[in-house]
């Protein structure tokens, strides 16, 4: 689980705050520091209920303080996707397919193979994100490889797998990723997992596109073997969406909103006044005290983790398929692909 792609080459984040999000590691940053940060470009707009950032971490520095890789990093966030809007998910399975179509590095031939690999423990469902997102794409290369007419024109060459975890199979997924594209040779590799996020509000409403390659299991402190350019030999462009949050965020969130809700009612009990005084990282190791030796480092998600993860799995797969094949583009139309 994760896409913290800064900790491969040793990027620490300036904060102590477990996010896989670029948009809210800058957040993070900013919010501390009051003050814009050099070498992270921003571009934002808005569209039917969805924001789409592109944050461009563009120096090592920035990628030090960011603890994220330089590279590109797209977010997508559609808060309505709570609310089973089913508009809005159609809207954004358009509007994803369109930021891929520019995002993606794809071949120019539809006979050069992209790879899927989907992320992820299948029997554990806030983890199960990516071999979700496996079992709805339309998978192509064997139908080309055997010359079937109904494939060949307006059909790109794809294929994918759900390799599980570590502990399951045994073999670390990066060698199992490698193997596989010595054996494919794809030109592309699109690797999709679940997040770790900071904010509460980002769970299963936010969509990162990122270019710097992935981390199995480093959201949730599990560091693996990176899967990038470097490791595998082919660019690879990672997808993900936050399906947890750490308790300890959840507690300090609280502590700040108590504070703001005594200090408005005019009401100021020592404590609250005692906790008003501290930082951020004093909360949090506060908080971390009580928890760790009992739970560790508790990993939060919603109740409805089973809805979210099969909506939001299909917004990803159809985008992918759209993205990936003319044919399925120009059969759907649409004005957000445009």
């Amino acid at each position: 689980m994760s896409l913290a792609e800064g900790q491969r080459e040793g990027y620490v984040p300036e904060f102590n705050v477990r996010t896989d999000l670029a948009l809210e590691a800058r957040e993070i940053v900013q919010e501390r520091t009051a003050e814009e940060m050099p070498g992270v470009a921003v571009e934002q707009t808005r569209e039917d209920g969805v924001t789409i950032h592109l944050v461009k971490v563009e120096t090592r520095e920035a990628a030090q303080r960011l603890g994220k890789a330089p590279g590109n990093y797209l977010t997508l966030e559609a808060p309505g996707l709570r609310q089973k809007d089913t508009d809005l998910q159609d809207r954004l399975t358009d509007i994803l397919a369109r930021e891929l179509i520019k995002f993606l590095p794809l071949p120019d031939k539809l006979e050069e193979s992209v790879l899927i690999v989907g992320l992820g423990n299948w029997n554990v469902t806030p983890d199960a994100l990516g071999p979700k997102v496996v079992g709805d794409l339309l998978v192509t290369r064997h139908l080309k490889l055997m010359k079937h007419q109904a494939f060949q024109e307006g059909y790109r060459s794809t294929c994918a797998l759900a390799p599980g975890v570590l502990g399951i199979t045994g073999i670390e997924t990066s060698e199992i990723v490698r193997a596989l594209v010595q054996q494919v040779k794809p030109s592309l590799v699109i690797a999709i997992d679940a997040l770790a996020a900071h904010r509460l509000e980002r769970l299963h409403t936010t969509i990162q596109v990122a270019d710097a390659g992935v981390n199995p299991g480093s959201g949730v402190g599990n560091n693996r073997v990176g899967i990038n350019k470097e490791t595998v030999g082919v660019p690879v462009v990672a997808i993900g969406v936050p399906t947890v949050v750490e308790a300890s965020t959840i507690a300090g969130d609280t502590m700040d909103a108590l504070v703001q809700a005594f200090k408005k009612q005019s009401r100021a009990p020592e404590l609250v006044i005692g906790m008003e005084g501290q930082s951020w990282e004093e909360r949090q190791m506060l908080v971390k005290s009580v928890l760790e030796p009992f739970v560790g480092r508790l990993m939060v998600t919603p109740k409805e983790i089973d809805t979210f993860i099969d909506d939001i799995s299909l917004v990803i797969a159809a985008a992918l398929n759209t993205a990936l094949h003319p044919k399925v583009r120009s059969s759907e139309g649409g004005k957000y692909l445009q």
